[in-house]
Formats: C-alpha cells, sequence, structure tokens
C-alpha cells in the first residue's frame, strides 16, 4: 500500500531535486496559490488556457519536482449544493492523471480550503481521494503484479497555509486500507470470490489484527442456525468451490465498553436470481451483490487498526450463491427462520434479506447482553435504493435507533467525510405490505415485482427484516429496546451505478467510522 509522507518545506518540496517526482495541485482558486514556484507555472498556464481553473492539466516544469505539475481545480465550492467530494474528485482525477504520466512518488498540494463548515474536513478527504485513485482490481493486481498494478509508492502531502500532521495521515492510511479491502472484496469476479475464497481472503486480511474469526461451513450447523440462508445456498451446495459460509468477527477495544456495534452484511458472492431468474441481461454485474458484507468487514479492518477505546464490534457476514438448479428453493415455500418466524418466499431473487434475517437474529440475541448495542444490516439489497436516491447510501432506524439519531449521525459524519447517506423512514404501511395473508405463515418475504417497479422498494424489506429477525419484539415498545438501523447500498457500492463495469467505492466505510465511533478519525 502507498506511504504516506507529511510535508513541511512546501517551496523546498516543489522543486526539482526534492525526492519528489511530479506536484498533484488540488486548489478552487489558482490564483490564490502563493509559492513562488508554482506561481510561475499557473500564470504561464493561466496566459494560454482560459479553461485552467476548471480543467484538469499536465504541464510541463521543468524547475519543478519531476519537471511535471499536474493542475486539478474543486470546481467550485461555495453553492448550495456543493460538497467536499469536490476535493476527493480532483485529488482522484490528478493523482491518477499523474501516475498514467509516469510518477511514482507524487506530492500533493492541497490549497486552503474555505472556511465553511462543510469542508472541515477536507485535507483528510482529499488524501483519501488521492487514495482510492490508485486502487486496482485484485484481480488486475494478481495476474499482473503489484508494482505494474498499483506503482506509485509514495505521495507527499502538503497544505498551502497549514500543515498535514503524520498523525493525521497514519489514521487516513488505516482507513484506505479498510476501504481498499472493502473494494478488493466487492469488486471481484463470482469464481476469484466464491465464498470459500472471500472467508480465506478474510483469515488473511484478520490476521494479526487482533479480530477475532469464526467461519461457519458445515452444512448442518448452517441449516440449524441459518435456516433462510441454508435455504437461499441449497442449489449451490452441489458445487463444492460455491458452497456458503457464515463468518463470524469480533473486536474489542481497551477499557470499559460503553458501545456495542452489531453488524449483519450481506455477501451473495453471485446472484442469478434463483428460480426466479435474470433474464433480458439484468444478470450482469451480480458478483458485486456482495458489497455490504465487504463493507462490514473493511470497517473492522480500520476499527482494529485505528483502535479506539471503549468499543466493542460484532460481525456476521451471510457468504452465499444464489445459484439455480434441481434443489433450487422457489416462491411459496414457507420456511421458519432462526427467530422462529414462518417465512412464506415471495420471490427467490429477493434472497439478500433472506440471509440477513438469520444473521439479525443472532445478533439480537447477543445484543440484549451487550453495553450500547446498535444494530446495523448493510447490503447492496435493492435496486428500487439507487433508483430513489442514486449513488447514496440509504439508512432508516426503528424507533430505539431513531431516539439515537443512528442514521442522523451517519449522514453528518457522511456529508463531513465525502460518504453521504440518504435518511428514509419505517412506515406502517411497510409491515402492511410484508403481513401474511394466511394463517400459514409469520410474514411475506417480497412480492413478485421488481423492487424498482414497487413502491416503497427500498422501505418495506427492513419491515421483513424486523418480522423475521424478531427484532419487532425489540421496539420502542417494547421490554427491551434494540436500536436497529438498515443500511442500503444498491446505489452507493459502484461508481456511476454501474455494477458490471463500475469502480466499487469501497461505502460506507468512512461514514460508519465517523459516525459510529466516537473519535476514531480524530477529534
Amino acid at each position: 500500500m502507498v506511504n504516506l509522507v507529511a510535508v513541511d518545506r512546501l517551496e523546498a518540496a516543489v522543486q526539482k531535486g526534492s525526492g519528489f517526482d511530479a506536484v498533484v495541485l488540488v486548489a478552487q482558486d489558482l490564483a490564490s496559490v502563493t509559492i513562488a514556484p508554482l506561481q510561475a507555472v499557473i500564470g504561464a498556464l493561466r496566459e494560454v488556457d482560459s479553461k485552467a481553473d476548471s480543467l484538469l492539466a499536465l504541464v510541463a516544469a521543468p524547475k519543478l519536482a519531476g519537471g511535471r505539475l499536474v493542475v486539478a481545480p474543486t470546481g467550485p465550492l461555495q453553492r448550495d449544493h456543493d460538497d467536499v467530494r469536490r476535493f476527493a474528485d480532483a485529488a482522484r482525477t490528478g493523482m491518477r492523471r499523474a501516475r498514467d504520466a509516469g510518477s511514482r512518488t507524487p506530492l500533493l498540494v492541497v490549497a486552503t480550503p474555505p472556511s465553511d463548515a462543510r469542508y472541515r474536513r477536507a485535507v483528510e478527504v482529499t488524501v483519501l481521494g488521492a487514495l482510492g485513485g490508485l486502487w486496482e482490481p485484485l484481480e488486475a493486481c494478481e495476474a499482473l503484479g503489484s508494482p505494474a498494478c498499483e506503482p506509485v509508492e509514495r505521495i507527499g502531502c502538503a497544505v498551502l497555509g497549514g500543515t498535514c500532521e503524520p498523525s493525521t495521515l497514519q489514521r487516513l492510511h488505516d482507513v484506505e486500507a479498510g476501504v481498499s479491502a472493502a473494494r478488493d472484496l466487492c469488486g471481484t469476479d463470482p469464481e476469484r470470490m466464491a465464498p470459500p475464497r472471500f472467508a480465506e481472503y478474510c483469515q488473511d486480511l484478520f490476521a494479526s489484527s487482533g479480530v477475532k474469526l469464526e467461519i461457519v461451513r458445515e452444512r448442518g450447523a448452517l441449516e440449524r442456525e441459518y435456516p433462510l440462508l441454508a435455504a437461499v445456498a441449497r442449489a449451490s451446495q452441489g458445487v463444492e468451490r460455491h458452497r456458503p459460509c457464515v463468518i463470524r468477527l469480533q473486536w474489542t477495544g481497551e477499557g470499559a465498553i460503553e458501545r456495542t456495534l452489531l453488524f449483519a452484511g450481506k455477501g451473495l458472492t453471485y446472484d442469478t436470481g434463483g428460480a426466479d431468474l435474470k433474464a433480458g441481461g439484468v444478470m450482469a454485474g451480480m458478483s458485486r451483490d456482495k458489497g455490504g458484507a465487504a463493507a462490514v468487514a473493511g470497517f473492522l479492518l480500520a476499527v482494529a487498526r485505528l483502535r479506539p477505546r471503549g468499543v466493542r464490534v460484532v460481525a456476521e457476514l451471510g457468504v452465499v450463491r444464489n445459484s439455480i438448479g434441481a434443489d433450487a428453493f422457489v416462491s411459496d415455500e414457507i420456511i421458519k427462520s432462526h427467530a422462529g418466524a414462518r417465512v412464506r418466499i415471495g420471490n427467490t431473487d429477493a434472497e439478500g434479506r433472506l440471509v440477513l434475517a438469520d444473521l439479525l437474529s443472532h445478533l439480537r440475541e447477543r445484543a440484549l447482553a451487550e453495553p450500547g448495542p446498535r444494530i446495523l444490516s448493510v447490503a447492496t439489497l435493492t435496486g428500487h435504493s439507487g433508483r430513489a436516491v442514486g449513488p447514496y447510501n440509504i439508512a432508516l432506524d426503528n424507533g430505539p435507533a431513531r431516539a439515537l439519531g443512528v442514521a442522523e449521525s451517519l449522514a453528518s459524519a457522511g456529508d463531513l467525510w465525502g460518504d453521504p447517506f440518504e435518511v428514509s423512514r419505517l412506515r406502517r404501511e411497510d409491515f402492511d405490505f410484508v403481513a401474511p395473508r394466511s394463517r400459514a405463515d409469520d410474514t411475506l418475504s417480497c412480492n413478485n415485482a421488481p423492487s424498482t417497479m414497487t413502491n416503497r422498494g427500498h422501505q418495506f424489506p427492513m419491515a421483513f427484516l424486523a418480522i423475521a429477525s424478531g427484532l419487532n419484539a425489540h421496539g420502542g415498545d417494547g421490554n427491551q429496546p434494540l436500536p436497529f438501523t438498515h443500511v442500503d447500498l444498491g446505489g452507493s457500492a459502484t461508481e456511476g451505478g454501474d455494477w458490471q463495469h463500475g469502480r466499487p467505492t469501497g461505502r460506507p466505510v468512512v461514514a460508519f467510522l465517523a459516525g459510529l465511533v466516537p473519535g476514531a478519525l480524530g477529534a
């Protein structure tokens, strides 16, 4: 992984012979750059290019480090709809341009951000954007070798009129390790990251990290403890390399535990739709249907590296392939969940919520004995989420979580750190939608239409999760309320909403750290 180096003597660092081989400047107003060696080059550029303040440019600059300057403008920052992602976008494109030009040790220079509160974390977001821009798919790195695939070795970091503290850069390095792992797990093809290999990656990832890891593979154990998950996986059992598993993770910080975060992660390594087969070309990209489990694993790694005090993190990842075959589960089956709810299957292509329900039931039992519990399900669950809000994470709270402001905390933290959330509400109509139609069952998993064609298509699945997991007995009216927040990544797990070709984003690892773990990313 790329090393980050704090630079304090900026005027010397930007010049030839400093040890850096390119300068990448991220700025809104080029005229505000006051470092003399940069001023000269920028002035010449602005004389010949009227778009210099708005377009990415690579400029030959013999007196600067590496003989080249990449100018990466942020664009406007003060309009109502502008936000800190403009810094990340500029750093991402600028760093890629420097790499493609041959740079291996670039110097990242961030112009002084506006004093507007929206940009309080602009420098950190810029550095994370630069690092994220250099990520390449795991399969590419394994085929080509890391030096050829990810050639940048070191990035110098400096702020005009400010400083980049080494401790801050170390935190960002730890955060990026988690985000990068989430991208690796989400973005890989259905064979490279089939369930057993997903588990192997996690074993390697968490070795010597302080994270406890347990893998449940035995078919009988899965059928007893995770009956809905086992039903989804039935057709995959005949192919050894596709067999399911549940990955249990736990990390405990030092000191008295005041907050326990319990995560259920959906890890569909491939979703054919099952017997309700995805037809018409919409199956392509379904190897990314494991973005929830990927994000939870990346979050655990970042937490283990950052080591916040007073926090415990518990996670269960359901890693499954929804195959089609002679033993595939079908609509109309009634299956009893781990919590004892009788679930009528409405659509086998709504398999992710079945996987999550059993994981949540186990976490529900665990949460009752933990201090300060907050339960979260994390999944690329619905196409409706992307249709409704585009490239944003969505969070929905139950009553106890809403009282704590969990979803709003994620939204506020996400705005500051460039990992934004939209907040949706769980309503009575969502419970009406999944109510049983007879005494034979307790809940309906789904209707038989795509979520994109269903009213409240990303909201009603949370009502199902609450019933099927037993969490509906732990609302604000229960004797033992448990905060439960559902996070849907259907529109945010890949760039541009392109599940087949878009780069995995690793979201919402950063927002989780900033919004759920006090002090993890600094004061």
